[in-house]
This record gives C-alpha cells, sequence and structure tokens, in this order.
C-alpha cells in the first residue's frame, strides 16, 4: 500500500475516533504525512541522511494558533498588535524613542555595513535597523519556537498547507546546507526566522552574504540579516531616494474615503487640494511629482500621511499600516528626535468579531469585496465612510459603536 493512502487512512480514523485516542492517532498520521514528504525533499536536494536525522522524532505542537484540527473549533490566527491594538498603543512613543536611541548606536556600531547597504541597494541603513528592531528589538527577543516542528505542523494542519510544505522542504536544505543549526533554527508561531524575520523560502529568494564569510547567516551576522532585508525591499520594488512618507496636516473638508491605494496622485496635487506638510517642510519638485495616496490610520482623526511606493513595499514585510508607520517613524527618529506632529486621538478599538461583523454588512450592500479578517485596514475604513454618508451619519471612517449600532439596526 502506498505511503499516501496509509496516511490517508490513519487521518480518516483519526477524526472517526473524535477524542478517544487523538494525540496517538494524529501523532502517527503526522508521522506518515512527513515520510510522504520524502521524494519532494529529495527532488529539491535534500539528502536521505539530512531527512531522516531532522525528521527522527518530530512531533506536531498543536498548541500552535492558526490550525484545523479534527473535532476541535477552528483556530485563527493569533490577533496581532498591530491589527488590535489603537495606534497610540502600537506606535507608544515610550518604544519608539527606546529603539530610537538604540537605533541610533547601532548605526555607528555597524556603520560600514549600513554604508554598503545604501550604496548597493539604495535603501536607507535607518529603515532596515528599524526593522530588525520591530522584528526581534535588535535581536534580544528570543524566538520561542522550533522552526522545523513549526512547519512541519502547519504544512499537516495548518490553514494554509500548501505554502507551509514549501517551508517545510525549504527548512531541510537550509539544515542540511549547513547555513544554520537545528539549535540555533527558531521561529515565530508562524515560521518567521532569523534577526530580521525570514520564512525559509525568503531566505533562498533575497539572502545576501555581506559579511564576505562566504555564508549567508541571518541568524548571528548583523551585516548579513541587514543587507538580506534590504534585498528583500528591492525585490518587491523598493525605489532609490524615495521617502516612505510625508507627515500632513488633512484640510478640514478632508473626504477620508480617499485614503486607499487605488487613489494615487502626484503629491503636488495633494498639496493644492489643501494638505499641508507639517512643521513648514517644503518639498522639492522631484519630491511633489511622487504618486502618493492618503493614509489615516484612525480615519479624521490623528495623524494623516502621504504614503510613497516604497510605503507599500515595506508593507510586503508585514501587511499592517500601524507596522510600517512603527518602521517609518522608527526609522525617521535615528535621525530626528521629533515625534509625529499631530498627536494619536484618544480612539478605542471594537473587538475583531464587531469589525468582521461590519464587514460582513458592508459587503451585504455592496461596499467591501475584500477579506472578511476582523481588521480595520485601508480598504475597511474606506467602506465604513462610504457607509457614513449612506447612512447619514458623522463620516470618520472609524469602526465605531455607533456605526455597529446602526448597521445592526438596519439588518
Amino acid at each position: 500500500m502506498r505511503t499516501g493512502a496509509i496516511a490517508a487512512i490513519l487521518i480518516a480514523t483519526a477524526v472517526t475516533l473524535g477524542t478517544a485516542h487523538p494525540a496517538f492517532s494524529a501523532d502517527a498520521a503526522f508521522t506518515q504525512f512527513i515520510v510522504s514528504l520524502w521524494p519532494e525533499a529529495q527532488a529539491a536536494g535534500v539528502s536521505r541522511a539530512t531527512f531522516d536525522r531532522e525528521t527522527s522524532g518530530l512531533e506536531p505542537d498543536y498548541k500552535l494558533p492558526d490550525l484545523l484540527l479534527p473535532g476541535r473549533p477552528a483556530t485563527g490566527a493569533p490577533s496581532q498588535a498591530e491589527f488590535v491594538q489603537v495606534p497610540a498603543d502600537y506606535v507608544k512613543e515610550a518604544s519608539i524613542a527606546r529603539l530610537a536611541a538604540e537605533g541610533q548606536r547601532l548605526m555607528q556600531k555597524h556603520r560600514a555595513a549600513l554604508t554598503e547597504i545604501e550604496k548597493r541597494f539604495g535603501v536607507p541603513g535607518t529603515i532596515v535597523l528599524a526593522i530588525w528592531g520591530r522584528e526581534t528589538d535588535f535581536g534580544r527577543h528570543r524566538l520561542p519556537y522550533d522552526t522545523l516542528r513549526v512547519v512541519a505542523t502547519q504544512a499537516y494542519v495548518g490553514r494554509r498547507k500548501e505554502q507551509f510544505r514549501t517551508e517545510f522542504i525549504q527548512a531541510l536544505k537550509l539544515l542540511g546546507e549547513g547555513a544554520v543549526a537545528r539549535r540555533d533554527f527558531r521561529s515565530s508561531w508562524a515560521g518567521a526566522t532569523g534577526l530580521t524575520q525570514f520564512l525559509p523560502s525568503e531566505y533562498y529568494k533575497h539572502g545576501i552574504d555581506l559579511d564576505g564569510d562566504g555564508r549567508v547567516d541571518i541568524w548571528h551576522s548583523v551585516p548579513d540579516a541587514l543587507a538580506s532585508a534590504a534585498q528583500q525591499l528591492v525585490n518587491k520594488g523598493w525605489e532609490a531616494g524615495v521617502r516612505w512618507a510625508y507627515e500632513v496636516k488633512a484640510p478640514v473638508n478632508v473626504d477620508c474615503t480617499m485614503g486607499v491605494p487605488e487613489v494615487t496622485k502626484p503629491i503636488a496635487e495633494w498639496l493644492r487640494a489643501g494638505f499641508v506638510p507639517v512643521r513648514g517642510q517644503r518639498l522639492s519638485a522631484a519630491e511633489q511629482a511622487q504618486p502618493a495616496s492618503l493614509l489615516q490610520v484612525e480615519g479624521i482623526y490623528g495623524p494623516a500621511f502621504l504614503t510613497t511606493k516604497n510605503y507599500f513595499v515595506i508593507k510586503e514585510y508585514n501587511f499592517s499600516d500601524l507596522y510600517v508607520l512603527f518602521v517609518g517613524h522608527l526609522a525617521d527618529r535615528m535621525v530626528n528626535s521629533q515625534p509625529f506632529a499631530t498627536a494619536w486621538s484618544a480612539s478605542t478599538q471594537l473587538r475583531s468579531a464587531d469589525v468582521e461583523a461590519m464587514q460582513r454588512h458592508l459587503t451585504r450592500i455592496g461596499l467591501y469585496k475584500d477579506k472578511l479578517d476582523g481588521k480595520a485596514g485601508m480598504l475597511t475604513r474606506a467602506a465604513l465612510g462610504a457607509y457614513q454618508k449612506s447612512a447619514g451619519l458623522k463620516v470618520d471612517c472609524w469602526p465605531s459603536e455607533a456605526v455597529l449600532r446602526s448597521m445592526s439596526g438596519g439588518r
């Protein structure tokens, strides 16, 4: 009988038995699932010795989030701070100030590497330092999970099985090639590893040996990790010489529903429409010619920004506006001590379930066509503003209790 058939029978048995012997049944099926991946690993260049050594005794971690387990309620990804905290809590001044001070010290310590990064990739050293600071607190945060176990579990019972099947094979390649020792191969619950948090496949796509020792080491070599982060940004479209965003004062009558990537126009047009760079900043003709989108992460409250192409490149690293604001602002603070010119408001964040309920309602009435994820991102905020217009409510593009009550009454 083929290995795949055996695995299928064991998985079916685990589901049928329910909770009678869940650990034994599921683990036996997991072992067969791992065995079934050998041909793919072999085709990718993993040796039999590496496969047997690294998978021997490998067990799934059913405590990970984002799994689909038979007989258990579906679990989602954990509530990332980027998506459940209000901006004032996420882009916290105390955290920014502490990391900026440390970043200034590291700018001096790694000046040669950062100079080379800026020369080769056109990415400011402060940007890659800020990514390092946000991702692992400049290496002080110890990642809690064994990477191979994480990607194997996610490939077996995760929501994104095919993606993690690839990551599992790539993780085996890393171990087989000696890129990293298993004891140092630590990751987040989603398999991101190294000082600047790469998936195993991203190591092969973007990894750079900047320190010249003949190997790409994103776990111990700061030059390699920062250069690899810069290479990833370049591969995703980073444009040299362009800022990530400009903070502006929005006009009183601003239409917050314009705050989506699809509404992009030269910065000069935004300025003519009444948007004013903060603190009297004067933009050059080249800067004013750059295309930009409006960003108001608290709706009409708090700071407003004109975001360039590079803003969205950083967003490829982590699909959260607050993440990009944190990284961009931290990078700025390493060379300028001034905080945002406009303070964050005292807004409150609704529960993810409430935001998802809003998204469902907005979808039903044709105002929203994106994911139902409970996250108040750009498209959700714009759709909320459109709903507020149609319902005769104050248009602030923010998910509030008042809007939720209005939607509930209209069902």
